[in-house]
């Protein structure tokens, strides 16, 4: 089992800047890949971004070019930085932990979420 921990979040302006933070323990060497999903109310939750512990990461579209996801592989904490936000960012932010099985990815494991809220 993994177990995940997120911080980072909170209250910013449009435009601004925020980093979440989710570190890992458990069973920490069967993590293949990390990301970040959000749930908005009243919506689905969604894709981030995530990255492999090859360090191969991949964006949602609205957050490309705007996100930057990193993780320090050895102790398995993985970053999200979040530049020029705006109100459609507002979500509970999920760490999300991975690991390869039948030529893809299994899920083991979600954080509890940590709120953004960006205001206009």
């Amino acid at each position: 089992q993994v177990q995940l921990v997120e911080s980072g979040g909170g209250l910013v302006q449009t435009g601004g800047s925020l980093r979440l933070s989710c570190a890992a323990s458990g069973s920490i060497f069967s993590i293949n890949r990390m990301g970040w999903y959000r749930q908005a109310p009243g919506k689905q939750r969604e894709l981030v971004a995530t990255i492999t512990r090859e360090g191969r990461s991949s964006y949602g579209d609205s957050v490309k070019g705007r996100f930057t996801i990193s993780m320090d592989n050895a102790k398995k904490i993985v970053f999200l930085q979040m530049d020029s936000l705006n109100p459609e960012d507002t979500a509970v932010y999920y760490c999300n932990a991975e690991r390869y099985c039948f030529g893809g990815f299994c899920n083991i494991g979600w954080g509890q979420g940590t709120q953004v809220t960006v205001s206009s």
